[in-house]
């Protein structure tokens, strides 16, 4: 059983009662990177001390930056279908939702959304659609990622494209893998299999356990990387994160693989929906922030990634707490980048500033913005991958990385200012990170210089 509901319920009754003492121990054990149990991860999540919330952040980002140094990889979201056969009650996607407007983006104006973002500067896509294809089924998903890796502009192409489309079957999710895609990622949205019954109410997305089930048919059919998460707001959010948890090192156990990513979302009002407008759980922000830094302590070595759902002053504040991947200038609706701004959108969006804008954000809170996909090209995926993030041998190879996708970005896209302070927080970080007598050092200026010269696609 991957998530027992009654250990879960019981965990979190137990720890409602504990002392500050315990709770200095727990954050002690985190800062071996080791992870912690589930039992003091839901001792955190009852937090409400404000010395110990600070002492839980300020021991998140120490966690994060020991495996992954100062860097947050940067990724745009590509809906390409807002056609949907289920009725969730939550998302304005739903087959019953009339009002919505509905359109199937063709290859021709998915190739105009590609090159859209190219323009931006985006590198890496999460392609995703409405659970239904139209004209040939999955041949429609398979396609579509082909033009995105074929679309070019201007010498730019997309080096990376991550999936969210419905749970396949193993077969189907072998025909996926030779797409080439980097990670498959698919939400429970809730791991409480009651209130999942009463939000999912037709269509094949009814079935809880064939949705659960999905990243052991992936991961046996030999897609290397899977993100999972919940959707925060259809049922108590700390249960949630727990069942998260459990599943996450249900992964790791019976695959040697946890997730490469887990999602974090927040429910956000969605056209139609009452109930995204009135959620089982509402949220303060300090419980979401609790929320961020627990995952990142309880699972160190996996991407945390938020999403624009959240406000600018939110993700700001996230990026204090562990999260290591965030979305920008997000639009969430097929064509919302060119060509037609007005069909139907997925949920309502929060942080609505342009690339450039939340990159100059990133850099002034002294993080590295990284476009990388080089682990993905070299093969450093799956429990490779993991083998290296897990003692945080891996940020020898994501900063680098990092510098030489921020690079590019500086020389092709950056205004004048953003591009002085850019290259001034890659210095330092380069300079902090390395000793200036080290082959990696000698490398990272060879290879910025390299990049200056108009090299591109640089990375090991």
């Amino acid at each position: 059983m991957i998530i027992d509901d009654e250990k879960l319920q019981r965990t979190l009754e137990k720890a409602k009662s504990h002392s500050d003492s315990e709770v200095t121990e727990i954050l002690k054990k985190a800062r071996e990177l080791k992870g912690i149990s589930l039992e003091e991860a839901a001792v955190l999540l009852n937090l409400t001390d404000k010395k110990l919330l600070n002492d839980l952040f300020n021991t998140a980002k120490y966690v994060k930056e020991a495996i992954y140094g100062n860097r947050i990889v940067l990724f745009a979201p590509l809906y390409i279908s807002n056609i949907c056969t289920n009725e969730c009650i939550y998302c304005a996607f739903r087959r019953s939702n009339t009002h919505l407007k509905r359109h199937a983006s063709t290859q021709d104006e998915i190739r105009q959304e590609v090159t859209a973002l190219l323009q931006q500067g985006h590198k890496r896509i999460l392609m995703v659609a409405g659970e239904a294809y139209p004209g040939g089924g999955l041949q429609y998903v398979y396609d579509s990622i082909k033009t995105i890796y074929d679309t070019r502009w201007n010498g730019q192409n997309i080096r990376r494209v991550n999936v969210n489309i419905a749970p396949l079957t193993e077969p189907e999710f072998e025909q996926l893998k030779k797409c080439n895609i980097g990670t498959y990622q698919l939400f429970q949205e809730t791991y409480h299999k009651e209130t999942y019954a009463k939000l999912h109410i037709a269509g094949a997305k009814k079935d809880y356990q064939f949705r659960l089930d999905a990243m052991d048919r992936a991961l046996q059919a030999g897609i290397n990387d899977v993100g999972i998460g919940p959707l925060l707001g259809l049922y108590d959010h700390k249960y949630e994160i727990l069942a998260t948890l459990e599943h996450s090192w249900y992964l790791d156990k019976t695959y040697g693989v946890g997730p490469h990513t887990i999602s974090i979302p927040r429910i956000e009002p969605a056209e139609g929906s009452d109930f995204s407008q009135h959620p089982n759980d509402v949220l303060t922000d300090d419980d979401f922030k609790k929320c961020v830094a627990v995952l990142r302590l309880a699972v160190p070595y996996t991407g945390i990634i938020l999403s624009t759902r959240e406000s600018p002053a939110m993700r700001n504040a996230c990026l204090e707490l562990g999260v290591s991947q965030i979305s920008a200038a997000s639009r969430v609706n097929p064509g919302g980048y060119s060509y037609d701004k007005q069909n139907g959108s997925q949920f309502t969006l929060t942080d609505d500033r342009s690339l450039a804008e939340v990159i100059d954000a990133v850099v002034d809170a002294k993080h590295m913005p990284s476009f990388c996909t080089g682990c993905y090209r070299l093969g450093r995926v799956g429990k490779d991958f993991m083998d290296m993030a897990k003692p945080g041998l891996i940020k020898t190879h994501c900063l680098p990385n990092a510098m030489f996708t921020f690079a590019e970005y500086l020389e092709d896209f950056a205004p004048a200012p953003l591009k002085a302070k850019g290259y001034a927080l890659i210095d330092s970080t380069a300079k902090d990170a390395f000793p200036q007598d080290s082959p990696i050092h000698k490398m990272i200026e060879d290879n910025l210089k390299a990049i200056k010269e108009g090299k591109r696609d640089l990375y090991f």
